[in-house]
């Protein structure tokens, strides 16, 4: 098959037209087109007034060889079916641990349980619909539980998001793709395999979620909830090398494994603690730190869409904006959710944390987004590895007091946050957030630097978005967990640079950012997985290139 990008028609084209701009670009008969399909969609609204639709086309034609030696721009659709690299032998009893299930230790998971390995996954959470009554409970009640939250149990933190499915990571292998297959499989709509920008929502990634707990349980793999692992068990070879052995957990059962994929998010700050005093190899890494901001849905779709704000084909608008400011700092959109919610996403007593989420749907009143700064670990006011974690509990604890210490977020205008004085009241754009909000100052829980730069950013952002700094616009404190606060150094075999068998991976180990880059570092962890249980050396072009898995927001 052929494939054919750069396909433009305008947006209100007839469903005929596509075909025949397909014939045009390849310049054939109709009768020499076999079949087609459409790989990818997304729009180019630049020109407001003349938004085009954008088609990625897997097209079968006689004599192909041909028209690729005419036409340059196209190119043979390559393929992106997912191929294990193992398999476990008749009769293999040694069986892998996975510590997680969020998007990474699932897809990793999953596919070690296609290789037949029976993967164990142990999780500190519940399951998935457990989780939600305990997340719910703080977000009605104010009563937070700290093993079953935003952050913690079946499906991580991206099942309380947008559910967003698309990523920057360089994925010459098609990872991405596998994963999409496997969601859809799972109960997702088809449409994620073709919108250049799919989503799921909440709602249905529960649904998913449940759906690959099921299969991977069909295939022999086995789940352990509420069981936190409290150590890592580590041998020393002849060589002098440290094997990892297996684990401990919480209430003292010792679990024996030789091969531990570490897939355990962003905010397992004990876990990092505990890796740190064992001798893991790991640093301190950047971070960002800021608030959600939360517009009329209305608003961004007509900045973004003009006179087609509300066509069913487009959806709810959303954005990205990056600002470089004067003191040195990047100030950027982040997790942007159009028609979402801003929820509370703490996973410990006396420290307030933000996210935001969206359902399929996406048709609440408001658009919410992350406005963040960045931040180096020169930033963080400690040593170590683990400093970041300290940082991001400072500011925590700083925003749980400003919001009244009763899980209420400090929350102000934006024309306030700009004329640099406390809110005592909101405006027109009412906040989303539960279990509510208390007009305050932000400027007392965010670093000063921060501050700064978020007051250069905002009017530079409302030259894209007309009206993006509105005095009534609503800025809810704090974000802290864009990524994680530490990375977990690896080799090119995916394993740890300091303990054998020991296999960090996803958002929490610094090497993903997002649900589908998470998904991917799944998959070619649990390749190299594989090839270690079998004692078969990992292809050259499945070994890990530094950079390759990351991908933020």
């Amino acid at each position: 098959m052929l494939r054919v990008t750069e396909l433009r028609l305008p947006l209100d084209h007839p469903e005929p037209a596509l075909k025949q701009a397909l014939l045009a670009r390849l310049g054939i008969a109709p009768a020499r087109l076999r079949g087609f399909s459409v790989f990818r969609r997304g729009h180019d609204a630049r020109k407001k007034h003349a938004i085009q639709l954008v088609y990625t086309i897997d097209a079968e034609v006689e004599d192909e060889a041909g028209l690729l030696a005419r036409d340059p721009r196209l190119s043979p659709t390559p393929d992106m079916r997912w191929q294990p690299v193992a398999s476990a032998p008749p009769g293999f009893s040694e069986r892998p641990l996975v510590i997680g299930a969020g998007p990474c230790g699932l897809m990793a998971a999953l596919a070690l349980a296609r290789m037949g390995f029976r993967p164990i996954i142990l999780d500190r959470g519940k399951v998935v619909r457990e989780r939600t009554k305990d997340t719910w409970a703080l977000w009605r009640k104010g009563v937070l539980t700290p093993e079953s939250n935003v952050q913690f149990g079946e499906g991580g933190a991206g099942t309380f998001s947008d559910g967003k499915l698309y990523s920057q990571i360089k994925d010459r292998l098609h990872h991405g793709r596998h994963v999409l297959e496997e969601f859809v499989a799972a109960g997702a709509p088809e449409e994620i395999l073709t919108l250049s920008k799919p989503h799921i929502g909440t709602f249905r990634l529960v649904h998913m979620v449940e759906q690959i707990r099921a299969t991977i349980e069909g295939l022999g793999g086995e789940y352990r909830w509420s069981t936190r692992v409290a150590d890592l068990l580590i041998e020393q070879a002849p060589d002098g090398t440290r094997q990892v052995a297996g684990v401990e957990t919480a209430d003292g059962e010792r679990i024996a494994a030789r091969h531990v994929v570490l897939a355990v998010g962003h905010s397992s700050r004990d876990t990092f603690a505990m890796l740190h005093e064992r001798g893991v190899a790991m640093e301190a890494k950047p971070l960002s730190i800021g608030v959600r901001i939360e517009h009329p849905q209305g608003l961004i779709d007509r900045a973004r869409f003009g006179p087609f704000a509300g066509n069913r084909t487009l959806g709810a608008a959303d954005y990205k904006l990056v600002h470089h400011a004067s003191n040195g700092r990047g100030v950027y959109s982040f997790c942007m959710c159009p028609g979402g919610t801003v929820v509370a996403a703490a996973s410990e007593p006396g420290r307030l944390v933000t996210n935001g989420m969206s359902q399929y749907s996406r048709n609440e009143r408001n658009a919410n987004s992350a406005i963040v700064v960045s931040v180096t670990p020169a930033d963080f006011g400690g040593e170590g590895p683990l400093a970041g974690i300290g940082f991001q509990r400072h500011w925590e604890e700083r925003a749980f007091a400003e919001g009244g210490s009763d899980w209420r977020a400090p929350a102000q205008r934006v024309g306030d946050f700009l004329a640099g004085r406390p809110s005592t009241t909101l405006g027109d754009v009412l906040p989303s957030y539960r279990p509510g909000v208390r007009p305050a100052d932000l400027s007392r829980c965010l670093p000063d630097y921060a501050v700064a730069a978020m007051r250069e950013a905002l009017p530079a952002f409302a030259r894209d978005i007309a009206g993006f700094a509105m005095e009534d616009a609503v800025m809810t404190g704090v974000e802290t967990r864009t990524s994680s606060p530490v990375r977990i150094g690896r080799g090119a075999g995916f394993a740890s640079l300091n303990t054998k068998g020991l296999y960090p991976a996803g958002e929490g180990a610094g090497y993903a950012g997002g649900i589908l880059s998470a998904g991917v570092d799944g998959l070619r962890v649990a390749d190299a997985v594989g090839c270690g249980l079998t004692g078969f050396e990992l292809p050259a072009e499945r070994r890990w290139r530094g950079g390759e898995t990351q991908g933020w927001g």
